[in-house]
């Protein structure tokens, strides 16, 4: 009898997957044992039920600050402590499977001490649930297998790490009305992203904005793009087009992205305003 294999994926090559899924089984075993829920829990180490679940499941890296309060909450005797280290190699380890041309961008993301998105299709990456973003990527032509879809799910959840980080970035966001009306992945998984949005928008680093489908006159009909702050480094953006990146550095060239994001902020809603609307479309759903 042949022996046959599949292929291991990075995550499972560097040993970060059987690291996360060990944790993650930990904590949910002593988490039940203490009888909290995974909504519970999150509001104790300042996540939502959902991410807990990613962490428990290890789709999701249970950063070294969680792991810190989860040790003591849960009595774990230092055990999770103990992973820290580990856990930190694997994080530096987690950002080498990106796609080699995402790999310089993805650095200075995680790094950046000023993140600004304009969405004009779609919820932004760091912005998306999981079952959002299995969604898009379960539905991307050509189709994936579905080991891709999680390897691509989790790494696009790890991003969502820098959140949390400290000292936080700080984050801005101008989203287009329709994208928060395109029901991706169904009725309940749009309801969820869309109660995401709401509470990263209460996060206080972030602000969210809504380019309203009414405004007459708009100040970028092209491409969706991102403004990042590298720490001690200039001001760069980033676009992409049908699998085409673009990393664009010249100053003057940002700086026009960066003044037409400036003006879109001013047209778009303000941050309450957005909260409304969402809040809104949430109960038309």
């Amino acid at each position: 009898m042949t022996d046959e294999r599949r292929p291991e994926t990075p995550a499972e090559a560097d040993g970060t997957t059987g690291l996360l899924t060990a944790l993650g089984k930990m904590m949910k075993l002593l988490r039940e044992r203490k009888g909290l829920t995974q909504k519970q829990f999150g509001e104790m180490v300042g996540y939502g039920p959902d991410a807990i679940s990613s962490m428990e499941r290890g789709v999701r890296t249970i950063r070294p600050e969680v792991l810190e309060q989860a040790d003591a909450l849960l009595e774990a005797g230092g055990l999770f402590l103990e992973a820290i280290p580990e856990v930190r190699e694997a994080m530096a380890k987690v950002r080498t499977r990106h796609p080699e041309w995402y790999r310089g961008y993805a650095a200075m993301e995680a790094e950046a001490v000023e993140l600004h998105q304009y969405s004009i299709n779609a919820v932004h990456g760091l912005l998306q649930t999981e079952a959002h973003a299995h969604a898009v990527f379960a539905k991307r032509r050509p189709f994936l297998d579905e080991e891709t879809i999680e390897k691509r799910v989790a790494d696009r959840l790890s991003r969502q790490q820098l959140f949390s980080r400290r000292p936080a970035p700080v984050v801005s966001y101008v989203i287009e009305e329709h994208v928060l009306d395109r029901p991706i992945g169904g009725r309940e998984v749009h309801a969820e992203q869309l109660r995401h949005l709401l509470t990263v928008s209460h996060m206080q680093n972030v602000e969210i904005q809504v380019m309203p489908t009414r405004v007459e006159e708009h100040p970028n009909m092209d491409s969706a793009f991102n403004l990042l702050a590298p720490k001690k480094h200039p001001q760069v953006a980033y676009t992409e087009a049908q699998g085409y990146p673009r990393l664009i550095t010249d100053p003057e060239e940002v700086r026009k992205i960066a003044d037409r994001y400036g003006i879109m902020r001013a047209v778009a809603l303000p941050p309450r305003e957005t909260r409304t609307l969402i809040e809104k479309k949430l109960e038309e759903l």
